[in-house]
C-alpha cells in the first residue's frame, strides 16, 4: 500500500466525524458507560479488524478505548487505514 500525503489524510478525515490524525496514524477516543461497554465494543471493533486483517493499536482505560490506526509495515497512513476507521466507526459510534 502507498503511503498517503497529509492533505490525503485531511480529506480522508473530513468523512470520519471524531477522528484526528497525521502521517503517523488516525486517532480516536470513546467514551463509554463503563467497563463493560467497553469491551463489548472492543470485541465488535476487533471483529472488524480481523475481517480485515489490519489491526488497530487499542488502550483501554475504564470507560475510555483510545484507538490508534496505522500501517505498521508501511511507516505511516494509508487508505487502508481510512477504510479501517471508517468501519470502526460503524461498529462503535452507536454505543458510545
Amino acid at each position: 500500500m502507498t503511503l498517503l500525503q497529509p492533505d490525503e489524510i485531511q480529506a480522508g478525515l473530513s468523512a470520519l466525524p471524531g477522528w484526528s490524525g497525521d502521517t503517523a496514524g488516525l486517532r480516536r477516543d470513546y467514551r463509554f458507560v463503563d467497563f463493560a461497554a467497553a469491551i463489548e465494543a472492543v470485541g465488535r471493533i476487533a471483529e472488524v479488524a480481523e475481517a480485515m486483517n489490519h489491526h488497530p493499536d487499542i488502550d483501554i482505560r475504564w470507560n475510555t478505548v483510545s484507538l490508534t490506526v496505522a500501517t505498521h509495515s508501511e511507516g505511516g497512513v494509508t487508505a487502508g487505514d481510512l477504510e479501517l476507521a471508517g468501519r470502526i466507526s460503524a461498529v462503535a459510534d452507536a454505543d458510545h
